[in-house]
């Protein structure tokens, strides 16, 4: 199975071009993926730079034949015209999809700048079982933000609802069992020695599988690739990584390879594909 993660950046390149049939472009051009998992998708919001308001959602499945598309808004306000502006994470999946999930984070009080945030879920049937495949977009600004949600996803990962399928149950009450084994990826606006993705990565106390990076597990010794501020940055920034793949300590053996694509500019993030067995 292979595994695209990118902050598009509502689909914005480094030319100031919106553009989703870009992306969807560079996505198969760069790894076929089975499943795509795009962070900041826009839908109504023509007051971002380059945007005209284009339903993103809408272009990226028009450009997307083949593929099932799920999109989970944590920004919902009112639009032009009596419509909705809506920012939030999308997944696209040529494999079979069982249940859809949308798991708000928290949004605490702050005197920083912030938004709503959600982690949108998928049970993606891949070649070797049932995987739920998180895509997810963490606080730029706040530390405390991300903390909250950090704790958030921890406790949604945990969270199986155990339940086994049963023909009694019909309509929205059929059992559809969420697997253990879990993909969780996206911007997650911190750099790889935060006490925070450690913090991710500790064990559960109740047994539950704890998420290993993938990056680490396939290149123990290496530092993580430079997935932000490549290419575009202010004076006296400097580019990092904030984007990963983390996987279900029992998808580990799985990994066969995690790359970087540092050479696109069809955002100011770049993708991140990994591949498992």
């Amino acid at each position: 199975m292979r595994l695209l993660s990118w902050n598009v950046q509502w689909c914005r390149g480094l030319d100031g071009v919106v553009d989703p049939a870009r992306i969807a472009r560079e996505a198969r051009r760069l790894a076929d993926p089975d499943v795509l998992c795009l962070q900041e998708i826009a839908v109504g919001f023509a007051d971002l730079p380059g945007s005209r308001g284009e339903d993103q959602v809408a272009a990226l499945e028009r450009e997307l034949p083949g593929y099932a598309v799920f999109f989970a808004a944590g920004v919902d306000l009112p639009g032009a015209n009596g419509g909705r502006s809506r920012f939030g994470n999308l997944i696209a999946s040529r494999l079979p999809v069982g249940r859809v999930l949308r798991h708000s984070l928290p949004w605490p009080p702050s005197s920083a700048p912030s938004m709503p945030r959600v982690a949108l879920e998928a049970t993606v049937q891949a070649p070797f079982g049932a995987v739920r495949v998180t895509s997810t977009h963490l606080e730029y600004y706040s530390a405390r933000h991300r903390a909250a949600q950090i704790e958030r996803l921890r406790d949604v990962h945990g969270d199986l609802n155990r339940e086994t399928a049963n023909e009694d149950k019909e309509g929205p009450f059929r059992a559809l069992p969420r697997p253990a084994s879990a993909i969780v990826c996206g911007d997650f606006n911190m750099p790889p020695q935060d006490p925070l993705r450690a913090r991710f990565l500790e064990a559960f106390a109740d047994g539950t599988p704890k998420l290993v990076d993938a990056w680490e597990a396939l290149h123990p010794r290496e530092p993580h690739p430079l997935t932000f501020r490549l290419h575009e940055r202010a004076e006296g920034e400097s580019p990092y990584c904030c984007d990963y793949v983390f996987v279900s300590e029992d998808l580990r053996p799985r990994l066969a390879s995690l790359a970087v694509d540092a050479a696109n500019r069809a955002s100011d993030h770049q993708p991140v594909i990994v591949a498992l067995r």
